[in-house]
């Protein structure tokens, strides 16, 4: 028994130094963070779905590249289409789009005959399909065209094909004269102690008043009615001049507002158009007679220099006005029609002195 007694404290011996060095092991390790059970684990994360596999770089990748392309075809789509109805726009007339673009048009309504075969058919259908989108794209354009064009023109293009009545049956034979307003009839000018004024034209009086009875004077400026009208009931108190067209009754052309004497409702042989910048702002150069624009000078006698021409004109009425200004072009047409009349006279009294000379 004694022997058994010192073997079981020997081994009790044993155990309490194994566990005195477990004791002192533990205490010297730096503390543990705390340990979270399970089911407050379980409460704070949702739980995982079920049958989920775990996401594919690959296949993300290959779906952005799908969107990036369909963006980018697209872009190219719609820039071409832009790109080409820019072209088309500035190449092409709308009738010669209409044209060209018929056939396009009409084969998004391409059918075939009942008797054809179920596959002819079906092609048929399919073709149709095909183009029913280019056909449609076309036809908008066209119409967008159209219509801008439309409200374009009624900026740019004068009010009425016809400016002016029909001239009565009894004066048919009578000339027109078309009369510019600023630099022809009157100038104005600004300073800053007064303002604006306007001026008349030396001898525009007696210029209107003595034409009017061979005739028909228009005005024709490129000034607003607001501006042409008070202008005219103060020039011309005697009303010499019929009528007057302003601003609306011009067509705009690159920035610029010309004269159409065109849509006067006039024979274009009986027109005569005076400006001091009659070349520069009318479309028909044949019918002008550019005189010194006028700038407020005193000593000006232009008008008055112009009457006896316009005079013989009206008197003598040529069949074509125009010809007789092709005759006169590049001089001083009250110069060189002195100098005309001059060598006609001296013509014309030569021949009667012959014709004395052979009657002795």
């Amino acid at each position: 028994m004694s022997a058994i007694a010192r073997s079981k404290s020997r081994i009790f011996s044993i155990i309490s130094r194994t566990n005195r060095r477990f004791s002192s092991n533990v205490t010297t390790e730096p503390p543990k963070e705390p340990i979270i059970s399970s089911s407050s684990l379980l409460k704070d994360q949702p739980p995982p779905p079920q049958n989920q596999s775990p996401p594919n770089p690959e296949a993300s990748g290959t779906e952005k590249n799908r969107w990036s392309f369909l963006k980018y075809s697209v872009i190219a789509a719609v820039t071409g289409g832009v790109a080409t109805a820019g072209y088309a726009s500035y190449a092409y007339t709308l009738d010669e789009i209409e044209d060209k673009t018929k056939t396009l048009r009409e084969s998004a309504k391409y059918t075939v005959g009942d008797d054809a075969s179920a596959t002819d058919k079906f092609q048929a259908l399919l073709y149709s399909s095909a183009m029913t989108v280019p056909a449609k794209l076309v036809e908008f354009y066209i119409d967008l065209r159209r219509l801008t064009e439309e409200q374009v023109r009624g900026f740019s293009e004068p009010t009425s094909d016809q400016l002016l009545p029909d001239l009565h049956p009894l004066e048919q034979h009578v000339f027109t004269l078309v009369l510019d307003l600023s630099e022809t009839l009157i100038h104005s000018d600004w300073k800053r102690d007064r303002g604006w004024r306007t001026f008349k034209r030396p001898g525009v009086d007696a210029f209107l008043e003595h034409l009017a009875q061979y005739f028909e004077i228009v005005v024709y400026s490129d000034q607003l009615n607001m501006y042409v009208d008070p202008v005219i009931e103060r020039l011309d108190p005697k009303h010499c001049i019929r009528y007057r067209l302003s601003r609306g009754a011009t067509r705009y052309v690159d920035g610029k507002h010309y004269r159409d004497l065109s849509k006067l409702n006039r024979d274009p042989a009986r027109i005569i158009y005076v400006s001091g910048h009659a070349l520069e702002s009318s479309l028909q150069p044949e019918n002008c007679i550019e005189i010194k624009p006028w700038k407020g000078e005193a000593e000006d006698t232009v008008l008055l220099d112009l009457i006896p021409f316009l005079e013989y004109v009206a008197k003598h009425r040529p069949a074509d006005i125009r010809t007789v200004l092709a005759s006169y072009q590049g001089r001083d047409i009250p110069k060189e029609f002195i100098e005309r009349s001059k060598d006609y006279q001296r013509r014309m009294q030569e021949q009667k002195q012959h014709g004395r000379f052979w009657r002795r």
